[in-house]
């Protein structure tokens, strides 16, 4: 019994030793993971060995040549439609009687706004009834010189002379009336009174009087009415972003009040630089009958360049070394070389490059700060 215990017991010894030897033998044949460099360097030529890890996170892809519209941002401002507002002011000076119409009101085109009392309308009426009363009586001596020159008793001269009173007094009365419709009075009201009515139909949206208040400068408005359904976005371009600007060009619209962005085309691009600011107007009109753009919003125009062909990578493919832009290249399968760029405008997550690479070539659009030591 004994012997066969210590027999089991070398055999055992004998099994542990050849197990411990066999895995000695492997361990020295194969080598570790740490003996595997991940990247070699051949002068510019960077290497990836076929066991090294960068083999699986790197993303390699051909890059092709495409359409590009690079969008560029202008800073802009809602604006009322200088052709459906107007700024509505009296034609004379004087106290204002009553106010027909209140800030908000809805008005049509033809409805009274105010009613003013003016001294000089009273001196208009006054005219023209004195212009009237001269041409009548020029009518009926000029009759009276014809009667007479019929039975040969006036003297054609004096028939001439009558028609010449008549003339004169016909064309003073015409003036004295159209001053009269000038003002926005009816002929033989010797009344003050002026109602002034509104050219366009809209809404007050800005009153700076009150009954009875007297209006001393005609030139100021008393009302301002505007048709606000449709409206102006009106953007501000620097001279650089001339060359990107064309009629019927598609823009995106973001105002601070509404998040939606809105989507118009470009009408009308300015002809003169502001002297002050160096920008040109770019204007863009937008339907507004649900008045939710105000005139003296902000807003950001953001407007889609010419289209042109162009080269465009994913901003990972792009390494910034110091000052330098770079991208890694495949030249041969797991070789790459790195290549300066020059880079153009950022297009959401991608970025155009203007120089440094070519279409169809590979480069590393994934994990290529990896290969950047």
């Amino acid at each position: 019994m004994k012997r066969a215990t210590l027999f089991k017991l070398i055999l055992s010894g004998l099994l542990v030793a050849a197990a411990l030897r066999l895995y000695g033998s492997h361990a020295k044949e194969a080598p570790t993971a740490e003996d595997t460099p991940s990247l070699l360097h051949e002068g510019d030529l960077l290497r990836i060995p076929e066991q090294s890890p960068l083999r699986r996170s790197l993303t390699v892809s051909v890059i092709d040549e495409q359409s590009i519209a690079a969008p560029f941002t202008l800073p802009a401002l809602v604006e009322a439609d200088p052709g459906r507002l107007v700024k509505v002011t009296p034609p004379l000076a004087g106290r204002i009687v009553s106010l027909n119409k209140q800030l908000g009101d809805q008005v049509k085109a033809g409805e009274p706004l105010f009613t003013i009392d003016a001294p000089d309308m009273a001196q208009a009426a006054a005219d023209h009834a004195k212009a009237q009363s001269a041409l009548a009586l020029a009518q009926r001596n000029l009759q009276r010189q014809n009667e007479l020159a019929q039975s040969d008793i006036a003297a054609r001269r004096d028939v001439e002379q009558a028609q010449g009173d008549c003339d004169s007094a016909a064309a003073e009365a015409t003036r004295a009336a159209a001053r009269l419709a000038q003002l926005g009075a009816r002929a033989g009201t010797g009344s003050g009174r002026i109602v002034v009515r509104s050219p366009i139909a809209g809404r007050v949206v800005e009153l700076a009087a009150a009954a009875g208040a007297w209006w001393n400068d005609a030139s100021a408005p008393v009302m301002t009415v505007a048709d606000l359904s449709q409206v102006f976005i009106s953007a501000s371009a620097q001279e650089k972003d001339l060359a990107q600007l064309y009629v019927g060009q598609q823009a995106s619209i973001k105002l601070d009040a509404w998040p939606q962005p809105l989507t118009g085309q470009v009408r009308y691009i300015g002809e003169m630089l502001d002297p002050d600011t160096r920008t040109i107007k770019v204007r863009l009109p937008f339907d507004n009958r649900d008045g939710r753009l105000k005139p003296g919003m902000f807003a950001e125009a953001t407007l889609l360049a010419r289209p042109h062909q162009g080269l465009l990578v994913p901003m990972s493919a792009v390494i910034q070394s110091g000052f330098t832009s770079r991208t890694f290249v495949e030249v041969k399968p797991w070789q790459f070389v790195a290549r300066d760029v020059r880079l153009g405008a950022q297009i959401g997550e991608q970025v155009e490059v203007l120089a440094g690479l070519k279409a169809g070539e590979r480069i590393v659009t994934k994990d290529g700060v990896l290969l950047n030591d």
